[in-house]
């Protein structure tokens, strides 16, 4: 590799193994540039779609620790290097790969883990990280308000006792 423009292409393609914390590589032989575009602009918010040489991008995994992807450098090969949110891409990748089969889903990596194909899937089938906190904070008002009704039970247990008490007293006397 003693081209100076190969070395520059290997050096950012580690930098952008480093800098994200996920990658998702596809195949997308059939595409057109106008449908590699399309599917660019869907995803542009979480991460970049860059078409990659193979020998190039392995190399570049090495050098990143990157060993997802091993074995997976075949044909035409493109990587979402994803920053952001990596369901959102995934989500974003499935539906184009629904109105645009050729674009294959190969694997994926996600904080440092490979993923299969169909885990890329189940990834994308999550719902948004914004929806499960939203899910979590009602689950725990609820298990909050549950125990705050528990604890209540006792004493208005117990008023109503002495209020009962109290009556039954009165009518004794009365």
């Amino acid at each position: 590799m003693a081209r100076p423009d190969k070395a520059a292409a290997v050096a950012e393609l580690t930098d952008k193994f480093r800098e994200s914390n996920a990658a998702v590589l596809t195949e997308y032989r059939g595409l057109t540039v106008a449908q590699l575009t399309k599917l660019r602009s869907a995803i542009r918010e979480h991460a970049t779609y860059a078409v990659v040489k193979n020998t190039l991008t392995e190399i570049a995994a090495k050098e990143a620790g990157v060993s997802a992807f091993d074995g997976q450098y075949a044909g035409p090969t493109a990587i979402a290097f994803i920053t952001g949110d990596p369901v959102e891409t995934a989500k974003s990748m499935r539906d184009f790969a629904k109105d645009h089969p050729a674009l294959v889903i190969r694997g994926g990596l996600l904080d440092g883990k490979p993923l299969s194909a169909d885990e890329v899937k189940q990834l994308a089938d999550l719902e948004s990280r914004e929806v499960l906190l939203a899910k979590l904070a009602g689950a725990m008002k609820a298990s909050m308000s549950g125990a705050a009704a528990l604890f209540a039970a006792p004493l208005a247990q117990t008023a109503r006792v002495v209020d009962a008490l109290r009556q039954k007293v009165e009518q004794d006397q009365g």
